[in-house]
């Protein structure tokens, strides 16, 4: 028998996912089936580009529901006594700054299943049906999230890329919102 892989998302995570699959499964399909209504109008289907376009856009969508559908069979949502308070972890947003630079980035640390999530909704769906940036995510996974793991404000982090070591401070760490 196989295992099945838990999937851990953020709150925001798991509403944003609740949220956009009710978006494909209601709005986005119904739109669908109004172009394909409207192609199938133009004539012959067998050289009718609208048409083809319009059945491609249904197959991609289909895919992406039953993609973000099997994510949610193996959902748990990460409490709130998971996330370990001035220590960054999965559920806590960091500010960093790379030591010799004036500017601070921020980030939010997620699984690295909650990139792969939004990475579907944004495949599909616009980007202001979203209230969460992807961009202001950063896996637990990658080199930076790793690095930053179970540090604390003021410490200075290291950071080993294939090109060079860079050196962050964490300037400030709170729970994400």
């Amino acid at each position: 028998m196989s295992e099945t892989k838990e999937i851990i998302l953020t709150k925001i995570g798991s509403e944003e996912l609740s949220k956009g699959l009710e978006y494909l499964k209601t709005t986005k399909r119904s739109e669908i089936t109004e172009k394909i209504k409207t192609a199938r109008g133009f004539g012959d289907l067998s050289e009718n580009a609208e048409y083809d376009e319009a059945k491609n856009e249904q197959a991609e969508v289909e895919t992406k529901i039953n993609q973000l559908m099997n994510i949610t069979k193996y959902t748990r949502t990460l409490s709130e006594d998971e996330i370990i308070p001035d220590t960054v972890c999965v559920g806590n947003t960091v500010e960093i700054q790379e030591v010799g630079e004036d500017e601070i980035e921020k980030y939010t640390l997620v699984s690295a299943d909650e990139i792969e999530m939004y990475a579907i909704l944004n495949s599909v769906i616009d980007d202001d049906m979203l209230s969460t940036d992807p961009e202001a995510l950063l896996s637990a996974n990658s080199p930076v999230g790793k690095a930053l793991l179970n540090h604390k404000t003021g410490d200075v982090v290291t950071v080993e890329t294939p090109a060079c070591k860079i050196d962050f401070t964490i300037k400030a760490i709170y729970k994400y919102e």
